[in-house]
C-alpha cells in the first residue's frame, strides 16, 4: 500500500524531470514574421517535417550569384493543409517548388508560407497564420 508521502515524493520526481525538459513554445504570426516583407522563393525541396503544430519546408534556392541558400519555411498544421488538398506525399525530396511568403523578422532564411505551387502545378493555400491574402502594396 503507498503512502501519502510516497505519491507526493512521485509527484515531485515527476515535475523536476518535465521541469527539465525543453517547451516548445508557440508564438504568433506577428512576433516572428513580418507581413510587409513578402517573398517567392524558387527552390529545391531538401526536406519535410510534416508533423504539428506546422509543417517545415526545406529547401534550397540559388541566389543571385547562383549559389545555393538553405531556407526553411512555415507551413499551416497538418490537418488544415490535408483540408487544403495536401498530404504527407505532396512534396518530396527533390521536387522543384515555388513558395509565397512572408520574411522572419530575424533576417534568417525563414519565410512563413502563405501559397505553394506544388510539383504538378496546382498551387495550394501553406496554412499561414498570418492568411493567405498578400500585404497591401507599399505607397
Amino acid at each position: 500500500m503507498r503512502t501519502k508521502h510516497a505519491m507526493n515524493g512521485a509527484g515531485l520526481l515527476l515535475a523536476a524531470m518535465l521541469a527539465g525538459r525543453p517547451v516548445s513554445a508557440h508564438h504568433s504570426f506577428a512576433a516572428e514574421f513580418d507581413a510587409n516583407k513578402p517573398v517567392t522563393l524558387k527552390g529545391t525541396v531538401t526536406k519535410i517535417e510534416w508533423a504539428n503544430p506546422h509543417i517545415w519546408v526545406y529547401l534550397d534556392v540559388k541566389d543571385d550569384q547562383g549559389s545555393l541558400q538553405p531556407w526553411q519555411c512555415e507551413g499551416g498544421p497538418p490537418n488544415t493543409l490535408t483540408r487544403n488538398g495536401w498530404s504527407p506525399n505532396s512534396l518530396k525530396y527533390g521536387d522543384q517548388i515555388t513558395i509565397d511568403g512572408v520574411l522572419a523578422k530575424d533576417g534568417s532564411k525563414t519565410c512563413n508560407a502563405r501559397v505553394v505551387k506544388l510539383p504538378d502545378g496546382r498551387s495550394v493555400f501553406a496554412g499561414s497564420s498570418g492568411g493567405d491574402t498578400p500585404p497591401p502594396p507599399k505607397p
